[in-house]
């Protein structure tokens, strides 16, 4: 697979028409998320090791920057011993490439229940094992519970990933800024948000959102999307507006609006270069 960007810039190094925000990135294996054009993260959605190993081997010539490890599609994600076999053979498989461990719920739009207790150690031996870069908490599992994970791993130089996601509507501004600010807080290294829009303007709310986050309040990158086909335009306009890493899809997509990785590389790359 083919990692990193064209051009890497140190945060604040570009002007102009750049975001002037002096924040943190953060640095994962050869990837600094946060700086220069945004990161784009592809999923891994197989049922068994064999097809979660054969969508890794598929991404050799693609130009991803970090890869999602969905380990709700796994099958035998609540045998530990199961998941630490496959990252055994997905670490060296990925080669360099970050991986982001995510068990995401099925309240939030993931393939399994789990109860908080089992969510927290899943996480926490996942980054225990050395083989996983990042780790995705669900924001509004409980504040102690989520704390509890952030801990664990950063007590193993994991990175945390503190997301949201509301598969029904757009909150209002306020109230996406809100969620954001409130991960930080929590400690997370990257706050993510991804909502559903109904119509037009609830895209540009989760842009001004983005926005005001970026400028105002946001001491490190983050995330945020708006799902489906009306929010598109927020995968591509991430350098604008403030987010740092966009998910595009080799395969079968891991959530409605995601596009062709390789498509979303030009885009990103054309944008770049216009502004």
């Amino acid at each position: 697979m083919v990692t990193g960007t064209p051009e890497v810039y140190a945060s604040g190094e570009r002007s102009d028409n750049r975001r002037k925000l002096s924040m943190n990135t953060v640095k994962v294996r050869n990837i600094e998320i946060g700086a220069g054009i945004p990161k784009i993260c592809v999923p891994i959605v197989g049922k068994t090791k064999e097809e979660i190993l054969a969508a890794a081997r598929s991404f050799e010539d693609v130009a991803l920057d970090v890869v999602e490890w969905r380990v709700d599609w796994f099958e035998g994600v609540f045998d530990f011993a199961q998941v630490e076999d496959v990252l055994k053979d997905l670490r060296p498989a990925l080669g360099e490439t970050p991986i982001l461990f995510t068990f995401r719920t099925s309240k939030e739009g993931g393939e399994k229940a789990i109860e908080a207790d089992a969510y927290a150690e899943l996480n926490k031996k996942a980054a225990a094992t050395g083989l996983v870069d990042l780790v995705d908490v669900e924001a509004f599992t409980g504040d102690e519970v989520v704390k509890d994970i952030i801990e664990g791993a950063h007590a193993h130089d994991v990175k945390v990933v503190a997301s949201n996601h509301d598969f029904d509507t757009t909150p209002d501004k306020d109230d996406i800024v809100g969620r954001l600010v409130k991960m930080q807080e929590l400690g997370a290294d990257i706050p993510k948000i991804a909502v559903m829009p109904q119509c037009k303007k609830d895209v540009l709310t989760l842009l001004e959102a983005t926005r005001e986050m970026a400028e105002e309040h946001a001491d490190r990158p983050i995330i945020t999307m708006s799902m489906a086909g009306t929010g598109l335009i927020s995968r591509l306009c991430g350098e604008v507006f403030g987010s740092a890493l966009t998910f595009g899809a080799v395969g079968k997509a891991s959530a409605p609006g995601q596009m062709n990785a390789s498509d979303l590389r030009e885009i990103l790359t054309l944008i770049d270069k216009s502004i």
